[in-house]
């Protein structure tokens, strides 16, 4: 089983808090994603849910899967966006999780939500990258 780094727990319990817990941004899709440009919108909304509704239940394959058939059905999903950057988190598959972040901010700016979970695995990630760096520099010496 994979183990999460040390720095990414803290924050990721507070994301799984964020996703999971009822009333939060990314368990509940809304009209407007249902009814996006590119046709695929209500059924994106119906992926979306079945992945937080899975993750819930610790299948956090299934629950990457459902995101990433979202984001292909509708790529202005910005709740998809985050909880797929959320999967890739978990599964340490930190850059597509950074993209992943990244690009539901850029979507949906003032999403709280989706700030904070951004936010939060930024900081994470950005010391884990400088204590890996700290770790290679002394391997060298």
């Amino acid at each position: 089983m994979h183990r999460m780094p040390a720095p990414f727990r803290s924050a990721w319990l507070l994301v799984a808090a964020t996703l999971l817990i009822g009333g939060s941004a990314a368990a509940q899709p809304t009209a407007s994603l249902e009814a996006s440009a590119s046709g695929g919108g209500e059924r994106s909304g119906q992926e979306n849910s079945f992945g937080v509704e899975v993750a819930g239940k610790g299948l956090w394959k299934e629950a990457a899967y459902r995101w990433e058939k979202a984001v292909e059905l509708d790529p202005q999903n910005p709740k998809a966006h985050n909880n797929l950057g959320v999967a890739y988190e978990r599964s340490g598959k930190f850059e597509e999780a950074l993209k992943s972040y990244e690009t539901a901010l850029e979507l949906m700016p003032s999403n709280e939500q989706i700030r904070q979970n951004y936010e939060l695995f930024r900081e994470a990630y950005e010391r884990k990258k400088r204590k890996d760096r700290d770790a290679a520099r002394s391997r060298r010496r």
